[in-house]
């Protein structure tokens, strides 16, 4: 049980004297009439200060906002890791139309669910233009994961360093090896590229060479009808779809002994991953998430019936005949 806000229960501190005086009084009361011989008071008179102490006290209690907690703490693989790479140049900002899902909109949501494919393998995102950067290392919480890709990862954000029409290269993957991205202990290293397959020309025996010994896979989000649209609605006359870039992919691939998918083979594209991840030893992470349960809520009711019950004159009986 966790308090919320502790010091709220320092109202429950006034019930204390209230009540040590209605004891004090009551012994006090009870000597007496046993000299004289009287007969015993009411039951319930006896216990109306009880009441009025009891309920300042639940007051007290509810103030001070306690609440069950429970942790979970879900089991990672130690023996490897993965990061998500996703494509944030300016034509991964195209869609069919000015209002449907741009292709980073589609691959986002796609990083999600092949990450939520390997639940138990710490995944990361890194987002690329002509540089790859990274937005967060691999951890084990799938919904820090989630929150990072849909509301950290934007187009160019950081926009590109250079001036030139197309932004993106795939050559700039080879930083992830000096990057410091994957743990020391991670010995299988997956990349998982979520592009629109435009980019410079690359050097693939380069970025194989850089990234040696690391497991790849890749996901084109693509369509010829698509359009990069500006903030009235129009589309951008400086773009132009560019089919080569399935092609593109398909050698990166291939070069880093991976695999290519477009993305309506995402099921397939979960496979493959799993097969990448493999299984292996795991560990008990740090707490991630907590469910609570308010129990102020029923502090406030209780101390409310016993005030209630404190308020009823001492001549009515609270139990039918």
């Amino acid at each position: 049980m966790t308090f919320l806000t502790p010091l709220g229960a320092l109202v429950a501190l006034a019930a204390l004297l209230p009540l040590a005086a209605a004891l004090v009084a009551r012994a006090r009361t009870d000597a007496v009439r046993r000299q004289l011989g009287l007969p015993a008071p009411d039951g319930r008179a006896r216990l109306r200060p009880l009441l009025a102490a009891v309920a300042v006290a639940l007051l007290g209690l509810a103030a001070a906002q306690p609440a069950l907690t429970r942790e979970t703490r879900p089991r990672s693989r130690t023996d490897v890791q993965a990061v998500f790479v996703l494509d944030i140049s300016r034509s991964m900002a195209a869609s069919r139309s000015p209002r449907a899902a741009t292709r980073l909109d589609r691959a986002a949501a796609a990083a999600v669910t092949l990450r939520n494919a390997i639940a138990d393998v710490p995944a990361g995102v890194l987002t690329l233009t002509d540089r790859v950067l990274p937005d967060l290392l691999p951890v084990g919480d799938r919904g820090a994961f989630a929150a990072v890709v849909t509301k950290a990862v934007r187009i160019e954000s950081p926009p590109p360093q250079t001036t030139a029409a197309r932004a993106t290269g795939y050559s700039a993957l080879s930083e992830i090896a000096s990057g410091n991205v994957f743990a020391p202990s991670a010995r299988k290293r997956i990349v998982v590229l979520l592009t629109d397959g435009e980019s410079q020309p690359v050097q693939t025996s380069d970025v194989a060479r850089a990234l040696a010994g690391t497991r790849f896979l890749a996901v084109r989000f693509w369509h010829a009808d698509e359009s990069v649209y500006g903030p009235d609605g129009a589309p951008e006359a400086a773009y132009r779809p560019d089919p080569s870039g399935r092609a593109t992919l398909q050698d990166l691939a291939s070069a880093l002994g991976g695999r290519s998918f477009e993305e309506g083979d995402l099921r397939a594209a979960a496979s493959y991953l799993r097969s990448l991840a493999g299984v292996g030893p795991s560990a008990a992470g740090p707490a991630i998430s907590r469910r609570r349960l308010p129990l102020a809520p029923y502090a406030a009711l209780l101390a409310l019936l016993a005030a209630l019950a404190y308020l009823v004159p001492a001549g009515v009986r609270l139990t039918p005949q």
